[in-house]
């Protein structure tokens, strides 16, 4: 029996095709739900809906529950249809009357909506400890590498001096790019919707903004047509803020392949960390980075699946909205995971040193500095650009291999520092700690 059953079975190919997945990706929802439903049943008795004793018998059983999920013992039954039932009966089996009493003034439409923004924001939390560390190893890469010089290119063409200090650091700060983003997301999630109900509220007298506060939410959904329309908005901009992490690790993925390829061979790895050939011996594959950046890509490609799923849904909760967590709940394991090899790769790295030294190919790449040093004398700089062209045509161009960058950003003044102290500033804006506190509260004995 379903919750919304009375006397009549569901079909059972109604059931496998409708349910599909859910149970699946219900049990990673399943401490989310016990939250709301402690929150959700403290604030049934401030409005008489429960009694004393019945909110103490309610309250033990939820984190006995809460305890049991934790401990990996809790299951949906084949025949309970999602997370919310399968605890609701849960607590009914246990305790009796009380238990029925807990869905007073809300819906399984709230309950999934308040489920999936604490799941979130618990996820968003995961991957912000994930980006921290691989910021830190580029940072720390960058500023040990510094003086390294590099090619730089520009269409995949030699262009200009680069260092390894400088590609490090720019992967750093993109990262705090993919960090803002990833505020913007947790900000929009971390509102609380429960007390919507099905989407239109309640005639009994919700005090939403005790849940809220219980909870932990920044503020309320208020509108509660809106809160519901907030579903698949709120997947889609978390996507968003994957996908802007996913371009980041993808772009790196590329570099490293490419960088490790022997035609550049500008880094090298352990044998370990790189894979083999079943015929050609030499071999020495980049198989983790390559793997990560079809991951990456098909990341990218998330936002726009969620929002194929959602475009011209009418008003209200719709059945379709079922299927963003497969969509999106597998993609925040691989973004962690992602984010985890990316840390372990580079803390193996080996960087050559040298390279621009030793071929004559990137003789031409310190051109530039040459009609800089030209203009800095008095020439100017198209006269100066013109010379030293004619220079290489004619094949008598000699480089200065003397590299001068001192401004903001440049290979002499990286502004690691400065980098440092934006990620700072944005991670500082989470409130992370308020939040896992009055988690923590809801569930203490």
């Amino acid at each position: 029996m379903k919750l919304w059953q009375k006397n009549t079975d569901a079909d059972a190919n109604v059931d496998r095709y409708t349910v599909g997945r859910d149970r699946e990706m219900d049990l990673l929802l399943a401490e989310a739900d016990v939250l709301g439903s402690l929150a959700h049943t403290r604030m049934l008795e401030t409005i008489g809906l429960l009694t004393a004793d019945e909110l103490q018998l309610v309250q033990k059983e939820l984190k006995a529950i809460f305890a049991e999920i934790k401990a990996g013992r809790f299951t949906i039954e084949k025949d309970v249809e999602d997370v919310h039932s399968q605890v609701e009966f849960l607590l009914t089996q246990r305790i009796g009357e009380a238990g029925k009493k807990i869905h007073s003034g809300r819906s399984r439409n709230d309950q999934v909506l308040v489920d999936l923004r604490i799941f979130l924001r618990r996820e968003l939390f995961e991957i912000v400890q994930e980006i921290l560390p691989l910021f830190h190893t580029l940072q720390r890469l960058s500023e040990e590498h510094r003086h390294t010089l590099m090619p730089g290119y520009t269409h995949l063409q030699v262009a200009m001096p680069s260092s390894f200090g400088l590609w490090f650091g720019a992967y750093a700060e993109s990262l705090v790019d993919d960090m803002q983003m990833m505020l913007a997301a947790y900000r929009i999630t971390n509102r609380n919707p429960l007390g919507s109900a099905a989407g239109y509220g309640s005639s009994f007298p919700l005090n939403r903004t005790m849940t809220t506060e219980l909870l932990g939410f920044d503020s309320l959904c208020y509108n509660v047509v809106y809160a519901q329309m907030g579903r698949g908005k709120t997947e889609r901009i978390v996507a968003q803020a994957l996908s802007s992490v996913a371009a980041t690790l993808a772009r790196l993925a590329m570099d490293n392949t490419m960088f490790l390829n022997q035609n550049f061979n500008f880094i090298s790895y352990p044998p370990e960390l790189t894979t083999g050939s079943s015929i050609m011996p030499h071999k020495k594959n980049p198989d983790v980075w390559e793997i990560m950046r079809g991951k990456c890509n098909l990341l990218q490609a998330l936002p726009n699946q969620i929002t194929m799923l959602t475009t011209n849904l009418p008003l209200g909760y719709n059945r379709d909205l079922q299927l963003l967590k497969e969509q999106l709940f597998p993609a925040l394991a691989d973004i962690r995971d992602s984010l985890r090899m990316a840390r372990f790769m580079l803390e193996h790295i080996s960087v050559r040193e040298g390279i621009l030294d030793e071929e004559p190919k990137y003789n031409y790449i310190f051109s530039v500095e040459t009609v800089n040093n030209l203009a800095l004398q008095g020439v100017p700089f198209r006269e100066a650009y013109k010379q030293v062209g004619l220079d290489i045509e004619k094949g008598t161009f000699r480089p200065e291999r003397t590299v001068k960058h001192t401004h903001e950003g440049s290979i002499g003044n990286l502004c690691n520092e400065q980098i440092a102290s934006l990620m700072n500033q944005i991670v500082s804006q989470f409130g992370f700690e308020r939040v896992a506190q009055a988690e923590e509260a809801l569930v203490r004995p």
